[in-house]
């Protein structure tokens, strides 16, 4: 039986010290708790292991982890200057008509009005239409309701940051 070779990036995410793993986790993911519990997994053996070490610790985020993870997101159809991942993930923004932009800006701040914190959602190959119907449909939730829609969408743009992360050569 032959194993799969580990991609290049986990391998070297592996053997990374301490505080460049962390710091590799933090452009993953803004929470200490998250990151935290991903750098106690080391070494993985793989990418499954990695999204199993993921989804454990999204589970056990409290509000404040949350909160904090949160934090380093920027709002939808606002991607923060300079941060590539941001703009790449928001990319169905880009083309979005200034119709389409406001409302969307509308939307994200009447949500952080409601919610007091920013829309999040994984933003990856959806469209700005998309986007803004899932906001909309998105202030119809209490708060319960909305902290779960949140942590698993954290969860999916937490799994698609650490693909790359496990991928880069």
């Amino acid at each position: 039986m032959t194993s799969t070779p580990t991609p290049p990036g986990l391998a070297r995410f592996n053997g990374l010290e301490e505080r460049a793993a962390a710091a590799a986790l933090h452009e993953a993911c803004a929470s200490a708790a998250w990151g935290r519990r991903l750098l106690a997994g080391r070494p993985y053996a793989d990418v499954d292991a990695l999204y199993a070490a993921n989804d454990a610790a999204m589970a056990e985020l409290t509000e404040a982890d949350l909160a904090e993870a949160m934090a380093g997101h920027p709002p939808i159809g606002r991607p923060a200057p300079g941060d590539p991942a941001s703009a790449r993930e928001q990319r169905g923004m880009a083309g979005a008509s200034a119709d389409l932009k406001a409302e969307m800006l509308a939307l994200n701040l009447a949500y952080q009005e409601k919610f007091g914190q920013v829309f999040l959602i994984c933003a990856t190959g959806r469209t700005g239409a998309e986007m803004r119907d899932a906001a909309r449909e998105r202030l119809g939730n209490t708060p319960e309701r909305e902290r779960e829609i949140v942590r698993t969408e954290l969860g999916r743009i937490n799994r698609i940051r650490l693909a790359r992360l496990a991928e880069e050569d």
